[in-house]
C-alpha cells in the first residue's frame, strides 16, 4: 500500500512537471522548443537569442528605389527616365545622359516661336529651318544641359540614382567632359548657321544659344550653382525650357517685341512649377549636400502646392491676358486646357509627387504644351 502511494506521489509529480509552463524552464540546457510554446495559450514572453541580435544589428535595411529594377525597360533607359535597364553600350550611355525625354518642350517651344513670328510659311526651306532650330535646342543644347547637371550633380546622384551612368561608373569622367563640349560647340555653331540663313544682321540666334548655354552651366556649376535656391534655379530652368527656344523661334522668322517678351517670361513661371515636380525625387541628396530646393526648405507638402500653384496661376493669368486684348476664343481654349492638368494634379501629383511624377507628366503636360501653342497662335493675330 505504501508502494502505491508513493507510486502515485511520483506520478503526480512528474505530471506537474510536463505540464509546468515553458517559460519557468530557466535552464539554458533546455531544447529551444521548450522556451516558448505560442500555441499553449498561456500569457509569452520573447525569447532573445544572442545569433539573431547579432545578426539584426548587422543588417541594413533595403532603401526602396536606390536600385535599378531588375527587368529595366530599354525604352525607358534610351528616355533617361526612371526605370532604365542597365545598359554597357557606349553609344546607348550617351543618349542616357541627354534624356531625350527632356527635348520635346523645347522643340515645341521653337514651333510656338515660329507660329507667333506670323512669318513662318509651309515651304521646304521655313521647315529645314524649323528643324535646324529644334535641333540645336532639343538633342544639342537640352543634351549639354542635363549632361553637364548630371555631372556636376554626380555626388547627389550616388545618393539618389547610385545606378545612373555616371555615378555607377557605366561611362568615364573623360567621356563625358568630351560629350559636353561636343554637344556645346554642335548647338553654337547651328545657332550661328541659322542666323547666317536668315540673313540677319545681328546674329540674334547665336546669341540666344549662347545665353542659354550659359544658364545652363551656372545652373549646375559652381560657384553660383544657381540650382541651390530653389526659386532662382527652378525659374531660370523654366526660362531655359519655355522663353528661350520661343524667342529663338519667332527670331528666326521674325521679331522679338517686349510683349512677346513679358508673356513668355511669366510663362517661365510655370516652368518654374514643372520644373519643382523633378526635386521631390531628389529631396534626400539634396538635403544631404545643403542644396535648398523647393522640397527641402518648405517641405514635400508644401512644395506640392507652390509647385501646382505656379503652373495653374500662371495659365490663368495668360487666358486673362488674352481676354482683355479681344482673344475671347484662345482665353476660352487656354481655360479649357486647364481644367484637365488641375484634375491630373489632383489624381496623381498631390497624392503622391515621388511616386506618380511619371504619370503625371505624361497625362498633365501635353495639355500644358497645347496652351502654348495657343497663346503663341493668339499673339500672332
Amino acid at each position: 500500500m505504501a508502494a502505491a502511494h508513493l507510486l502515485a506521489a511520483s506520478t503526480s509529480s512528474s505530471s506537474t512537471a510536463a505540464f509546468r509552463p515553458p517559460l519557468r524552464l530557466r535552464s539554458p540546457t533546455h531544447p529551444p522548443h521548450l522556451r516558448l510554446n505560442r500555441n499553449a495559450g498561456r500569457r509569452p514572453f520573447p525569447v532573445v537569442r544572442a545569433a539573431e541580435t547579432d545578426a539584426t544589428k548587422d543588417a541594413k535595411p533595403k532603401v526602396p528605389g536606390k536600385a535599378p529594377a531588375p527587368d529595366g525597360s530599354s525604352f525607358n533607359q534610351l528616355l533617361g527616365i526612371k526605370g532604365a535597364k542597365q545598359e554597357t553600350d557606349i553609344w546607348k550611355i550617351r543618349l542616357q545622359l541627354t534624356k531625350p525625354v527632356t527635348w520635346p518642350p523645347l522643340v515645341w517651344g521653337v514651333l510656338c516661336g515660329a507660329a507667333a513670328s506670323g512669318n513662318f510659311h509651309w515651304t521646304v526651306e521655313d521647315v529645314a529651318k524649323s528643324i535646324v532650330c529644334m535641333i540645336m535646342s532639343g538633342p544639342c543644347l537640352t543634351g549639354y544641359t542635363q549632361t553637364i547637371n548630371d555631372w556636376y550633380d554626380r555626388d547627389i546622384d550616388a545618393i539618389n540614382e547610385p545606378y545612373r551612368p555616371i555615378p555607377s561608373g557605366a561611362i568615364s569622367e573623360n567621356d563625358v567632359i568630351t560629350q559636353i563640349w561636343v554637344l556645346l560647340l554642335a548647338g553654337l555653331g547651328l545657332g550661328a548657321l541659322l542666323d547666317v540663313w536668315a540673313g540677319h544682321d545681328f546674329p540674334i540666334v547665336f546669341y540666344l544659344a549662347v545665353g542659354g548655354s550659359l544658364l545652363s552651366y551656372i545652373y549646375s556649376a559652381p560657384p553660383l550653382k544657381l540650382k541651390q535656391n530653389g526659386w532662382i534655379g527652378n525659374f531660370a530652368l523654366g526660362a531655359s525650357y519655355i522663353s528661350l527656344p520661343w524667342w529663338a523661334g519667332q527670331a528666326l522668322f521674325g521679331t522679338l517685341t517686349p510683349d512677346i517678351v513679358v508673356l513668355t517670361t511669366l510663362y517661365s513661371i510655370a516652368g518654374l512649377g514643372i520644373a519643382i515636380v523633378n526635386d521631390f525625387k531628389s529631396i534626400e541628396g539634396d538635403r544631404a549636400l545643403g542644396l535648398q530646393s523647393l522640397p527641402v526648405a518648405f517641405g514635400m507638402e508644401t512644395a506640392k502646392w507652390i509647385c501646382v500653384g505656379a503652373i495653374d496661376i500662371t495659365q490663368l493669368s495668360v487666358a486673362g491676358y488674352l481676354l482683355s486684348t479681344g482673344k475671347l476664343y484662345y482665353a476660352l481654349a487656354l481655360l479649357g486646357l486647364t481644367i484637365p492638368q488641375v484634375v491630373f494634379q489632383f489624381q496623381y501629383f498631390l497624392k503622391d509627387p515621388v511616386k506618380y511624377d511619371v504619370k503625371y507628366q505624361a497625362s498633365a503636360q501635353p495639355f500644358f504644351v497645347l496652351g502654348l501653342l495657343v497663346t503663341a497662335l493668339a499673339t500672332s493675330h
